[in-house]
């Protein structure tokens, strides 16, 4: 009890002057070292000397000498400060994410509704930086309870689009979009674009995603509802980017963002057609959880993604009248 007494006194600022004062063999120069004062560190030397029961240093002359006992301390104090370093300066030096040399696991749970060129473009980028990077990419579907997966740290990141995104994570939108229909360019909205009404609209054929997790009905739906308005829907998908593919064969009609519909106007008979019905623009977030909020590797991750998206949002497919965007 009375070595655990005397262990309980002692502070590592306090072996840390311990070993300056030893090496310097000088009061004054272990003060400009240690950023202290003179007084400063003759009181801590003479706390030294009590809990040593040593003198540690002796007049010699005009000089200081260490005793036997002090140069016994060097080597202890020297690796003791040298462990408390490598476990609390990790904390400071992981504050920076070494990507070229890391060979870290990162995490991404994601739907594809954002944009068809995001995960690869956001993969094609984290490759580049971070070569031994392995990445995993999850699906948002109704079986992955997203919020347990960050909460547990098996994902880092999730992505996607919320009316009301939850509170009770760390997020930061990445952009927002304007609500448009995609369809056929054979469909009675692009041939008699006055006649695509409100009535119109609630009674075609809607294709849309299978929810991405449990009790969630759909941004789209979700609005509707709030108006008192619903739509019966014929299709429901869980593979997002194969609808367009579906419209270039149906006169089914899809409502989303923007700069999902403008990836496909060129390479599908597919058109972009204004929604009768106004919605609040569609916004894109990151999400993560307070697990990794502080995590070197995780921030830099979130980087990647704003600037993916960033760079995405920058570059859709400008409205063209009369061609094949609208």
């Amino acid at each position: 009890m009375a070595e655990r007494a005397l262990f309980d006194k002692i502070e590592l600022h306090l072996v840390r002057v311990l070993h300056t004062v030893i090496t310097e063999r000088s009061v004054s120069r272990a003060a400009l070292k240690l950023g202290s004062t003179q007084p400063t560190v003759s009181a801590q030397l003479k706390r030294l000397r009590g809990l040593t029961g040593d003198p540690l240093l002796v007049r010699s002359g005009a000089a200081l000498m260490p005793t036997e006992a002090a140069l016994q301390l060097v080597e202890p104090a020297a690796l003791l400060l040298q462990q408390a370093d490598t476990l609390f300066g990790t904390r400071h030096r992981s504050r920076v994410f070494d990507a070229a040399h890391s060979d870290a696991t990162l995490r991404i749970a994601a739907s594809d509704f954002l944009d068809p060129l995001f995960l690869p473009e956001l993969v094609a980028r984290v490759r580049e930086q971070a070569p031994g990077v392995r990445i995993e990419l999850l699906p948002l579907t109704a079986d992955y309870d997203y919020r347990k997966g960050l909460a547990r740290g098996e994902a880092d990141l999730v992505i996607g689009n919320w009316l009301e995104p939850p509170g009770e994570m760390h997020l930061a939108r990445l952009f927002t979009d304007e609500i448009v229909c995609l369809v056929n360019e054979d469909h009675i909205a692009v041939r008699n674009p006055r006649g695509w009404t409100e009535a119109r609209y609630l009674g075609a054929e809607p294709v849309a995603p299978t929810p991405t997790h449990e009790g969630a009905r759909g941004v789209i739906v979700d609005h509707l509802a709030s108006q008192g308005l619903a739509r019966q829907i014929v299709v429901r998908s869980p593979h997002f980017g194969l609808i367009p593919l579906m419209l270039a064969q149906t006169q089914l009609v899809l409502t989303t963002g923007r700069l999902f519909c403008s990836r496909y106007v060129d390479p599908l008979p597919v058109r972009i057609v204004r929604c009768p019905i106004g919605f609040p623009p569609l916004s894109y977030y990151q999400l993560w959880h307070d697990v990794s909020h502080a995590s070197a590797r995780g921030k830099w991750l979130r980087e990647q993604v704003r600037d993916v998206a960033r760079t995405l949002a920058s570059h859709a497919l400008p409205v063209r009248r009369g061609g094949r965007v609208q």
